[in-house]
């Protein structure tokens, strides 16, 4: 029996593909075997042309027994996976894609689910051990991957951009934040000062690269030509050719980003500068990211627990607010109007405004688990962190543990007032220490190079250091 070790890596879409060939490629020619899980059936052919070998999860799970629709052998797999129900699994396509038909979602989880068995099943006959690999996310095809390599004991590698630029998490067997910050450094190393003073300097957010084509306005993404290309490209391969796409939902994701167009244009009226007067800072987070659907569903809402820091908020201050510059319009306007309306110690931000700028002037910040919360630790600022964030173990913080904890949290952080911003540096030498180089997405030849040497020493760490 062979004890070699196969890397399976998750792709959900042909752009994430063209990243995993050549990184395959590269781990192949470093003597590891990989295997790409493929959910969208132009990355399978992509994968096959190229003779990386591929599964297609979605065409396999069709295959394999049980049924995908048969109710008693849903209940069956979620009970061997240990799940107490499907709602909280569900939620994030739920949200995300709009799907109200549980049925539905009980069909795809049990599809993927199948097909993962199967790969399991066919690398445990070969006598082959096996690792997963999945970039963070909370669709269905990675939380049934994730649950079904779980229940053998085998190893899953979410990977996630770090607070750093150009640098990435690998964290094993949990959906939860990297627990970065568990202890100071016993020193701070001059790259790691360096980076940290060069990021005050320029003031400037962390966008890891694959995202940037985000960070623009609602109203040029809707005219943009080469996404309405897409789209149409997109819209041929499913309806015309009948191409399974993991992200099928084209039609609802034109119409969303209609959506945020029409409410951006409806929100100028309602944005203000940065007040004069003292305030606490609370940056919206992207609407739909698993930071919120799976790590802190209870601050799903935001505009609720916005609602509720404005009705507990010290009298001396006022609440600013700002979207997130990735998902500008993304908030309902109807429902940021009706809060301006009931209250006067609300003010929002044209999302434009430099974060750096925002922090800097705000006597506390409370983030659910926002990359802010970590910014302001930079400035030396109190931060109540409310969610399941990489900086909630800093002693520096406030951490909270529900929504009614906040108002007396946040009254002692602003009693604290600020603190020297050289006390942080120690934490953030020791999150930059569990972070490894690397960018998700980004093809450039050397990038890739980087990308894959960091994938291997990560899943070389013994059990239990990620």
């Amino acid at each position: 029996m062979s004890s070699v070790t196969t890397i399976l890596i998750t792709t959900l879409a042909e752009y994430q593909t063209r990243f995993w060939i050549p990184v395959a490629q590269r781990l192949h020619a470093a003597g590891h075997p990989v295997e790409l899980l493929a959910f969208d059936d132009r990355s399978a052919e992509m994968s096959a042309a190229e003779g990386v070998p591929v599964t297609n999860m979605y065409r396999k799970g069709l295959e394999v027994l049980p049924a995908p629709n048969d109710r008693t052998a849903f209940d069956a797999r979620k009970a061997q996976y240990g799940l107490d129900g499907s709602n909280f699994l569900f939620s994030h396509e739920r949200f995300t894609f709009g799907i109200r038909d549980t049925s539905a979602l009980r069909r795809r989880f049990m599809i993927y689910a199948n097909a993962m068995e199967t790969v399991l099943d066919t690398l445990e006959t070969r006598g082959r051990k096996a690792e997963l690999i999945q970039e963070l996310g909370g669709f269905l095809s990675v939380i049934a991957s994730f649950h079904a390599v779980k229940r053998r004991g085998i190893r899953n590698w979410f990977i996630e951009p770090s607070f750093f630029r150009g640098r990435m998490y690998f964290t094993a067997d949990s959906l939860a934040a990297p627990d970065v910050m568990r202890e100071p450094a016993d020193c701070v190393s001059p790259e790691v000062q360096a980076y940290l003073d060069d990021t005050l300097t320029q003031r400037a957010i962390v966008i890891p690269k694959k995202d940037q084509h985000h960070y623009s306005a609602a109203f040029k993404k809707v005219v943009n030509a080469r996404n309405a290309h897409r789209l149409a490209e997109k819209l041929w391969d499913q309806f015309a050719l009948g191409k399974h796409q993991e992200f099928g939902h084209n039609l609802r994701h034109a119409r969303v980003h209609a959506a945020m167009a029409v409410n951006s244009t409806r929100l100028r009226k309602l944005y203000k500068p940065i007040p004069e007067t003292p305030f606490v800072y609370y940056p919206f987070h992207v609407p739909a990211d698993m930071a919120l659907t799976l790590r802190s569903p209870d601050y799903l809402d935001q505009v609720a627990t916005v609602d509720f820091l404005l009705r507990t908020i010290p009298d001396s201050h006022v609440l600013v607010v700002k979207e997130h510059p990735a998902q500008i319009g993304a908030i309902s306007a109807d429902r940021l109007y009706e809060l301006a309306r009931r209250f006067d110690n609300f003010v929002l931000l044209p999302p434009q405004t430099n974060n750096y700028t925002v922090l800097n002037r705000a006597d506390a910040v409370i983030s659910v688990n926002s990359k802010s919360g970590a910014e302001a630790l930079l400035l030396g600022k109190p931060v109540v962190v409310m969610g399941d964030a990489f900086y909630r173990s800093c002693p520096l913080v406030y951490a909270v543990d529900r929504l009614a904890d906040v108002p007396a949290r946040l009254r002692e952080a602003l009693r604290a007032g600020p603190f020297d911003p050289a006390k942080g540096a120690p934490y953030f030498e020791f999150a930059w220490r569990r972070s490894y180089p690397g960018e998700l997405y980004i093809s450039d030849p050397k990038l890739l190079d980087t990308f894959a040497a960091s994938l291997r020493a990560a899943i070389a760490e013994p059990a239990g250091v990620n």
